[in-house]
């Protein structure tokens, strides 16, 4: 089976219709409240409309403090929201926007990330809280090429909750699967064993080792194939998927450290590029916090190359 190429992507101009769906809970009355979720989208509409020039009108704002039904954030009022903020999507158009056992083996870890509605505990088992291939299919899967959608995720486990098939670190290198390193830990195991006259145990890591390349680069591809996209998505979140996004307390005032610092950064310099802008939003939280941001994308960062003419 052949590599399957990335989508035939095309990135947005973001000169066409903005929308934006903000969505805070702080699970009032609940053993897991938190305090800065709702101060967050406030900030983050604030920041929208001041620095990137979105509508208010061209907003829907979900938090567990409003009185109209409509605008609670319960899992069928975001799903709800995540459509709306995908229908009838134009090229250049743009938008801004817990683990469970993993379904469909996408995932290096073995686990979907999800993210939990204000009424979640109201479903029996897990089926209160919305997936991440969920999320994939609803609002990357459904993006014309050329559409814009910038997702921000400041919740726990976030780091590949839109499901994205490119992530990157710091240092602009696509985060591969840990396939070598456990293969290098197997070879160990094999050596030790065939060392201590154990030639079975040896056979047996062995063929542990290439199966664990081959389910990695197989489930590597698929990603790649079916969670891509040929619209323009990024999505920034909060910490790696085995992390947890701390709730803080910053000048006196409750809020995401995760959305703290990205808005910091980006007021201090808007005209940054996607690496530069994930280091200086580490740099920022590094200085009290251990979470990790993460920064993923459905297509390859970078600029094309060129076509030679003759």
């Amino acid at each position: 089976m052949q590599n399957a190429p990335p989508p035939n992507f095309q990135l947005s101009n973001c000169q066409g219709r903005k929308r934006a769906l903000l969505i805070g809970i702080n699970y009032f009355r609940t053993k897991n409240e938190l305090r800065g979720c709702i101060n967050d989208v406030h900030n983050v509409k604030s920041f929208l409309i001041q620095l990137y020039n979105f509508r208010e009108e061209d907003m829907v704002i979900l938090t567990d403090d409003q009185s109209d039904p409509r605008f609670i954030p319960t899992k069928q009022n975001m799903i709800s929201g995540m459509q709306w903020l995908v229908a009838n999507a134009q090229p250049n158009d743009s938008g801004h926007g817990g683990s469970v056992k993993d379904q469909d083996g996408d995932e290096d870890d073995g686990f979907d990330e999800t993210i939990y509605p204000v009424d979640h505990d109201r479903y029996p088992g897990q089926t209160g809280q919305i997936v991440d291939d969920e999320m994939n299919a609803i609002m990357v899967q459904r993006l014309p090429r050329g559409c814009r959608l910038t997702a921000i995720f400041d919740s726990c486990h976030s780091g590949t909750a839109l499901d994205l098939p490119y992530v990157y670190s710091t240092q602009g290198a696509v985060k591969e699967q840990n396939i070598f390193k456990d293969a290098g830990n197997g070879l160990m195991k094999a050596g030790m064993a065939y060392a201590g006259g154990n030639v079975g145990g040896a056979l047996s890591s062995l063929m542990s080792i290439g199966n664990k390349v081959m389910t990695g680069k197989k489930t590597d591809e698929r990603v790649k194939q079916f969670k891509g996209s040929e619209a323009d998505v990024i999505s920034f979140s909060g910490c790696k998927d085995d992390q947890t996004s701390a709730d803080a307390v910053i000048n006196s005032r409750a809020t995401g450290a995760m959305s703290y610092a990205l808005t910091t950064a980006l007021r201090s310099n808007k005209n940054q590029s996607y690496l530069q802008l994930l280091n200086s939003v580490r740099a920022i939280l590094r200085e009290k916090y251990s979470q990790r941001p993460q920064f993923s994308s459905s297509h390859p960062i970078g600029k094309k190359k060129k076509k030679k003419t003759k």
